[in-house]
């Protein structure tokens, strides 16, 4: 079982970036695929990226593509989101997500354990 608290989420004027993290405990973290996903008022959680326990390969939404980055350090049991060049249309909670044992995916109902999440909002 992996437990997940997020943090570094906040308000920040459009053009400008936040790097949000994911601490996790128990063992099995370094063995788990990670990702992020968001949910803005109103609307159905979406997925934003995932890595593999290894690092070796990540997935990420159109949406995000050139802006955001995933990465993690297993050491750290932290996985982070670096967000750059940030939208309105960005704001929403981010929440982090984990599949012990398993391979990435963008669906959500694929994650088993889920952090509480951090707001994130973009002003225009």
């Amino acid at each position: 079982q992996v437990q997940l608290v997020e943090s570094g989420g906040g308000l920040v004027q459009a053009g400008g970036s936040l790097r949000l993290s994911c601490l996790a405990s128990g063992r099995t973290f370094s063995s788990a695929a990670m990702a992020w996903f968001r949910q803005a008022p109103g609307k159905d959680r979406e997925f934003v990226a995932a890595i593999t326990w290894s690092g070796g390969r990540t997935l990420r939404a159109e949406s995000v593509k050139g802006r955001f980055t995933i990465s993690r350090d297993n050491a750290k049991n932290t996985v982070y989101l670096q967000m750059n060049s940030l939208k309105p249309e960005d704001t929403a909670v981010y929440f982090c997500a984990a599949r012990p044992f398993a391979d990435i995916t963008a669906i959500a109902g694929d994650y088993r354990e889920w952090g509480q999440g951090t707001q994130v909002t973009v002003s225009s």
